[in-house]
């Protein structure tokens, strides 16, 4: 059964916003199909539609009055205030206030699964509170709370000891206030967007209470307030941390020491000027990591620094995604050639970025420290305005992945443009057990076979290519 509502979800929902629109009854006076259904199939169906058109199906029929209080999911807009209302009129803020208190408080014993709440301009502390109370009243599993709050504001202590809550998404433009006891035995998704952090000490409890979290994302917060604190969660397996844009002052970059030590993670993401400081510790080789650093010039030392502490909490990770400008990072300060560790593990890279002249330098430095890259994916390419001749990229020292262990190279975005031409002349040259190099064309002009062979011809045109290496374009 759950197969078939699954394949048939969406001629079902538009049959059933048809017929709701016509009046549930066909003109034979017969009942329709959507009426001949059982309540958990009409209740699985309303989860998917908006909240005014789930309460507006109570006019329809006496089997509808109250099949409405039993819908799972949630969802509550302000943006309903700038649209149609209930039933097609706009909503007032009072309405709106009046309607989700009125579809909580008339909604039957069962559970909600999933509820979520956005209040981007008629928020009120007190209307808030009681409606969460509610929910959580309700076992509530799955919590997403969008509210632009103009002043301090608390959410009511029993948000943060829920039993049933599995996934909390907070984005609040305001102090993170959080009671003494904090405690999710069941969390397994965090979300925190916009917020700001009070102390170290309220911070890590809420850490420290999500024994079970396997999400966590923390996105655009302010740390301003915090000097340290630990993130060590042994469940956690994916972690992302967007510190864009920058807040600081540029005089110095204080920040918190961030500490994370979670040996089950998978999946890391970290975006930022590297405002705080990041300290990774016990990862495991499966580790896929994404990181992209802006350069910030006034500070750039301070940055090279803390990047590489940042890498060498990564060294034992086998996939990476980094910007050029982040590489960048690692090396626009005259430091110990030795702050980089040599990543073994590492046999996947790919550059996020298009490749600049002043990032060519620092990628060829990295490459030092990959001896077992097995494939190297430009995914934007080479800047199209660089200038690049045909010994700009003479290798001073050749990697040792290009002559034991590099065996593909993925380039996106081709133009087909000298620069790109040279780049990649240079690369095959230097890379001598290379194995396939594929080529994504940026422009539909470049799928002509004459022009791909034309391409193809001049990349092996140089000495020495080995003629094992299959170009391919995609």
């Amino acid at each position: 059964m759950a197969t078939m509502i699954s394949g048939n979800r969406g001629h079902t929902i538009n049959s059933f916003k048809r017929q709701n629109a016509l009046g549930v009854h066909n003109t034979d006076g017969g009942e329709d199909e959507i009426s001949n259904l059982p309540d958990s199939i009409l209740l699985h169906i309303l989860s998917y539609l908006p909240i005014r058109d789930v309460v507006g199906t109570c006019i329809l029929s006496t089997r509808w009055k109250n099949l409405w209080t039993c819908v799972e999911n949630i969802d509550f807009d302000d943006s309903f205030l700038y649209s149609r209302g209930v039933f097609g009129y706009p909503m007032k803020v009072t309405c709106f206030m009046h309607f989700v208190h009125k579809v909580l408080q008339l909604r039957e014993e069962s559970d909600i699964k999933k509820f979520r709440l956005s209040c981007r301009v008629c928020f009120s502390a007190s209307h808030v509170c009681s409606w969460l109370s509610a929910v959580i009243r309700h076992n509530v599993q799955d919590l997403d709370l969008c509210l632009f709050v103009e002043e301090p504001f608390m959410l009511p202590q029993c948000v943060f000891s829920s039993k049933t809550l599995t996934s909390l998404k907070l984005e609040m433009n305001c102090v993170l206030e959080l009671p003494i006891s904090t405690f999710f035995p069941l969390l397994r998704t965090l979300h925190l967007c916009l917020v700001t952090f009070r102390d170290d000490s309220s911070t890590q409890r809420l850490f420290s209470g999500c024994p079970m979290l396997q999400e966590l994302a923390i996105l655009d917060c302010e740390w301003m307030n915090l000097k340290q604190v630990a993130i060590s969660i042994s469940s956690l397996k994916n972690l992302i941390i967007d510190d864009l844009p920058f807040f600081g002052s540029t005089d110095d970059l204080k920040g918190c020491e961030i500490k994370i030590d979670a040996a089950s993670l998978s999946f890391l993401k970290y975006s930022g000027y590297l405002s705080n400081e990041i300290c990774l510790y016990n990862l495991s080789p499966s580790v896929n990591a994404s990181i992209h650093i802006p350069i910030l010039y006034e500070k750039r030392n301070q940055i090279a620094l803390r990047a590489a502490k940042l890498f060498r909490g990564l060294h034992k990770i086998s996939a990476a995604k980094i910007s050029s400008r982040a590489i960048e990072s690692l090396f626009i300060a005259d430091l110990e050639k030795d702050r980089l560790p040599v990543f073994y593990n590492l046999t996947h890279l790919e550059l996020s970025m298009e490749l600049e002249s002043h990032t060519i330098g620092p990628l060829q430095e990295l490459l030092q420290c990959l001896p077992r890259l097995q494939s190297l994916h430009f995914s934007e390419g080479v800047d199209r305005c660089m200038h690049l001749c045909e010994d700009d990229w003479n290798l001073r020292s050749v990697p040792p992945c290009f002559l034991s262990s590099l065996k593909t190279v993925r380039y996106s975005n081709f133009h087909g443009n000298d620069t790109e031409i040279f780049f990649l002349r240079n690369l095959l040259k230097n890379a001598i057990v290379l194995e396939k190099l594929n080529i994504v064309c940026s422009k539909r002009p470049f799928g002509d076979l004459k022009k791909q062979k034309e391409f193809k011809d001049q990349l092996q045109s140089l000495h020495g290519v080995s003629v094992s290496c299959a170009i391919k374009f995609m």
